[in-house]
């Protein structure tokens, strides 16, 4: 056991001596595609033995690709040096890319081709290559204790990608997930999606939840189904599939694909679940033709707004939803922001907004984000905003001192007991009413943070954040001029 906790570091260690490994996101990657494989083959053993004869269960890999063939060195001898990179580079890689998949492949069978797609071997050294297969293959998958360190080792590694530069956005911290997943109290026959699933948080955190209350195996098999995510970059992908079948999940319904590339208005109720869980990318770039499939109104050029869109056209009537977004969309007034916030607030009851601190993701980001708690139970009479300061003790969360759940403690004893709250002078804790936000053409940005210090922001973030402020200042402008004109009876665009 003391042998694996030092895992990341071992494996780190050989790989700074390969040159064709450049920084963590490749050392990362790197590890991932092996670790899947490792796991996958372990698994493999499992639904060997849940067959009834041993012919029964065919893996989808060919033989000589298959982990315990090419990677288990027996009896201390393994394919090492440039005979294995040959076999990994013009072997192993082709065929796992180009295995044979269609739409009647079990889910099990068809994530090894969907998981190699676009993955990629960066190390040149074989012999370095062969020390980090070792390192791998002595994980004992099959011994409980064993396998459940390993499960959270492989959320270090995950964290590790928080500070893997443009990699971090894959990984909301668990505290966050963990804190969602309770609050949405999940129950054994409902369905959970997260659309931007990344490196899964949020579908481990559900289960998580939702297995202290399996009675029967039927509970059992009802929650191991009880998941759907979908995640476009290749490589969150990999770690998210590995994430679900370490966490026993033998078919994981998580799909490689961008969920935005769908018409909205083409969702039956078919597509839709009982409860979602997102904290969907924000200031990222789709292609313009995105906004295509949206109703012209809601196509903003931001992806969180366009994934709020998804989400309240997939959640099902008296579904739950928890999402995380940032300040952009509380204080947003240009045209799609207000027109989002107007279908959110008078379809759905957003009965909770939890304002978090500013470094809950740092170091990936300094922007603050929020999380939005609504149901599909009606429309939004009135709105509570609650704010979680810092704990005692801290200034900034970061990667020494991350965000840990019990931060969330004192949101969670409010939570059963709403009580406005006021602390020097300014709300920490107030209710308003659906008309209240109206009046305010749904700038949300309510029970704020009051005594913060001016955030330097990096340039990217700062740009972007100057960017949303002056669309919303610009939006307001035209209402205002537009209201003006009106009374005067001036109709500007008339010819003079």
């Amino acid at each position: 056991m003391g042998n694996l906790s030092n895992f990341v570091k071992r494996v780190r260690d050989i790989m700074r001596n390969d040159a064709g490994i450049n920084g963590d996101a490749q050392r990362i990657e790197q590890i991932a595609w092996m670790l899947f494989l490792k796991v996958y083959d372990s698994k493999e053993d499992e639904w060997n033995t849940t067959f009834d004869s041993k012919e029964s269960y065919q893996s989808i890999i060919p033989e000589s690709c298959r982990w315990r063939n090419w990677a288990h060195a027996k009896n201390g001898k393994g394919m090492t040096g440039d005979t294995l990179l040959e076999f990994v580079n013009n072997t192993l890689f082709p065929t796992l890319k180009k295995l044979p998949v269609d739409a009647s492949t079990p889910i099990k069978k068809a994530i090894v081709q969907t998981t190699f797609a676009d993955a990629n071997n960066y190390m040149k050294d074989g012999v370095l290559l062969r020390q980090i297969i070792n390192e791998i293959d002595d994980i004992k998958f099959d011994e409980y204790e064993e396998s459940r360190v390993f499960a959270e080792i492989y959320e270090t590694i995950l964290r590790e990608l928080q500070s893997a530069g443009s990699a971090g956005e894959f990984y909301t911290p668990r505290a966050v997930t963990d804190f969602m997943a309770q609050m949405i109290d999940p129950q054994i026959g409902e369905k959970m999606a997260d659309f931007a699933c990344g490196t899964g948080g949020f579908l481990t955190s559900w289960l998580k939840v939702l297995r202290q209350k399996i009675q029967t195996t039927t509970d059992e098999n009802l929650c191991n189904n009880s998941i759907y995510g979908v995640e476009k970059k290749q490589f969150p992908y990999i770690l998210c599939i590995t994430n679900m079948l370490l966490h026993d999940v033998d078919v994981p319904q998580v799909f490689h694909d961008n969920t935005l590339l769908r018409d909205v208005l083409d969702y039956t109720e078919d597509d839709q679940v009982d409860v979602i869980l997102m904290n969907p990318p924000y200031g990222g770039s789709e292609k313009p033709e995105i906004k295509n499939h949206f109703p012209a109104d809601l196509a903003s050029s931001e992806t969180a707004d366009l994934f709020m869109s998804v989400i309240m056209y997939r959640l099902k009537e008296n579904g739950r939803a928890a999402v995380i977004l940032p300040d952009g969309f509380l204080f947003g007034t240009d045209n799609a922001k207000v027109a989002i916030k107007t279908k959110l607030f008078s379809e759905f009851n957003v009965h909770t907004i939890i304002r978090m601190p500013g470094s809950v993701f740092s170091p990936y980001t300094s922007i603050t984000t929020n999380i939005l708690f609504f149901d599909h139970t009606g429309p939004t009479e009135e709105t509570w905003f609650y704010r979680l300061d810092m704990p005692e003790g801290y200034k900034h969360f970061s990667k020494t001192k991350p965000m840990k759940l019990e931060h969330f403690a004192p949101a969670v004893e409010w939570w059963s007991d709403r009580k406005e709250i006021q602390l020097d002078g300014f709300d920490k804790a107030k209710k308003y009413t659906v008309q209240e936000i109206k009046d305010r053409n749904y700038n949300i940005d309510l029970c704020g943070y009051p005594h913060e210090e001016e955030e330097i922001l990096p340039p990217k973030e700062l740009i972007q954040q100057y960017q949303e402020k002056r669309a919303s200042l610009n939006a307001d402008i035209d209402r205002i001029l537009a209201q003006i004109t009106e009374i005067l009876g001036i109709d500007l665009d008339a010819q003079d």
